[in-house]
């Protein structure tokens, strides 16, 4: 008969946020039964855009945390002023050391409802990878470099698209996988959490670990939440994804407003609602009373049941019943259909200008009856009972004609 603790990872494993796992699963599972392991995962502090995607993978490894292991949140703060080449067409950014640990912060002001930093008993631990890459010597560093080649480096997808399309690829960016790899040796790790897309970065720490610590790394790869219809990532200036920093009301109308397809993917990734409770969600005749449940979950766990309960209150008050709130301006038209930008200028102050305008609408500010606008050509039609429009986190106008 399987233990508690198999069960709880046995559900874990079997969720689907787990992509992959090298060596092996079965390896994994044993030594997560077997051993107290000390697990982590990195990330570098280029921005304060957190989202759902990587909400789900700090409730990960808050899970193993409970299970009794070491868990380590590292902070790249020296690896990000050398910028991540993953996925990149262009050289990152090099960021200030003070832009770094603003933002350094700022995560750890979104992640800490999902994690239990003040635990009495095994609290997460919170590392830097300055403390150890600032160090090495000249000395070091080559004897890094000497465990790879430039033809493996030459492997990595955007090193290969920008070769062919005749694109810089400065050295400091060869060092990166290194560098991130280097940690895994730093902190003796048994075991890396990291999105599929940086499987490559974390097998060069798997390497080191061997070479240099005598130790087989686990990599853990989870995956990044895409669309499964678009395909598409969570990205702040496209506005599709759900942020860590919204109000409980804003995250809980963005939620509201992401495609049908995606409520599967956050109730599995970002709620621990049972995998049975949720195909029962998904298969609900109303998939509006399906995107609710899923917005009030998420809600819950990082502002609490309370303003969870509020944001729902509200939304439904707001957003579905289309009922006005207190003291919200009402806007009068004098034709059925204008466009997107000449419906901004009636609600907001006459001396706005269009740039001014324009810039709103990129930066995603713009919803009509919760639903993101971001094509200020856009035709919006008013029917009778008026449209309710929010302008950035705090403005309200009902428009009428």
């Amino acid at each position: 008969m399987k233990s508690e603790k198999e069960k709880i990872i046995d559900q874990i494993l079997e969720r689907g946020i787990i992509q992959e796992v090298i060596p092996s699963v079965k390896e994994f599972k044993k030594r997560l039964l077997s051993e107290k392991l000390r697990i982590y995962i990195g990330a570098d502090p280029t921005s304060i855009a957190l989202h759902l995607s990587h909400a789900k993978n700090y409730m990960l490894l808050e899970e193993f945390r409970k299970l009794g292991h070491e868990v380590i949140v590292l902070f790249g703060d020296f690896t990000a002023r050398i910028g991540d080449p993953t996925d990149r067409e262009n050289t990152r950014k090099q960021l200030s050391e003070k832009e770094i640990r603003a933002n350094v912060n700022d995560w750890l002001r979104q992640i800490k409802p999902l994690m239990d930093f003040e635990a009495k008993k095994n609290p997460p631990r919170v590392m830097y990878n300055n403390d150890w890459l600032s160090k090495l010597s000249m000395k070091d560093v080559i004897d890094l470099a000497s465990n790879t080649t430039v033809q493996r480096m030459l492997e990595r997808d955007m090193f290969e698209k920008r070769i062919k399309e005749k694109k810089p690829i400065f050295l400091h960016e060869f060092m990166y996988p290194l560098m991130q790899g280097y940690d895994s040796v730093a902190m003796d790790v048994d075991v890396e959490l990291c999105g599929t897309d940086q499987i490559f970065n974390a097998l060069v720490g798997r390497t080191l670990s061997k070479r240099y610590n005598k130790k087989d790394k686990l990599v853990v790869a989870v995956n990044l939440m895409e669309n499964p219809k678009t395909k598409e990532l969570m990205s702040k200036s496209r506005g599709t994804g759900v942020f860590l920093n919204s109000t409980p009301f804003d995250m809980y109308g963005s939620i509201m407003s992401q495609p049908d397809e995606m409520i599967k993917i956050f109730l599995i990734n970002n709620t621990r609602i049972s995998l049975d409770r949720v195909e029962e969600i998904i298969k609900m005749d109303n998939l509006r009373d399906a995107k609710m449940i899923t917005a009030k979950e998420i809600v819950k766990i990082f502002h609490g049941k309370e303003k969870a309960d509020e944001a729902q209150k509200r939304f439904i008050k707001l957003v579905q019943k289309k009922e006005v709130a207190d003291n919200v301006p009402e806007i009068k038209l004098g034709k059925l259909s204008s466009s997107l930008i000449d419906i901004l200028r009636e609600c907001l102050e006459d001396d706005i200008s269009n740039s001014q305008i324009r810039r709103l609408i990129k930066q995603n500010s713009i919803r009509i009856d919760g639903e993101l606008k971001n094509d200020f050509k856009e035709k919006i039609c008013v029917p009778d009972k008026g449209v309710l429009i929010k302008i950035g986190k705090k403005k309200w106008f009902k428009v009428i004609l």
